[in-house]
């Protein structure tokens, strides 16, 4: 085994170690999500989902592509570990990938929207002097 050095970048995580703090950020990874889905260029949203929405799998509205839609749940699932505050609303549209419908894909749309206004937060682990309380 050899050592490959200080660990900057894992699982498409940036990973930054300073003096006071270590950094995960996974801002890179967000960007090019939103890019694959086509909403790069989206105007931010401050909320998940709109209040009191009701999906459920016998929608009537048009079929959307299975294809794409599974991929960008699949993308959100991935992100769910940095991204905690997103995990309710990526299980609520994760039920629908079997029979995605216009309806389901507008939520998943505003989920996207409200990442594209929060890409560049990360996570900070302190230092700390390494006595336990």
């Amino acid at each position: 085994m050899s050592d490959l050095g200080v660990l900057s970048y894992y699982l498409d995580i940036e990973v930054r170690q300073g003096k006071e703090a270590l950094t995960l950020d996974q801002s890179a990874y967000t960007s090019k999500l939103l890019e694959w889905s086509g909403m790069a260029e989206c105007k931010p949203c401050v909320t998940l989902m709109e209040e009191r929405l009701k999906l459920t799998k016998a929608s009537t509205t048009a079929k959307v592509d299975a294809t794409l839609y599974r991929s960008i749940i699949g993308g959100l699932r991935y992100l769910v570990h940095k991204r905690l505050d997103i995990a309710f609303t990526v299980g609520y549209v994760n039920r629908f990938m079997e029979d995605p419908r216009e309806d389901h894909w507008a939520a998943v749309k505003r989920l996207l929207r409200y990442v594209k206004g929060m890409v560049d937060q990360v996570i900070v682990f302190p230092k700390t002097s390494g006595t336990l309380p």
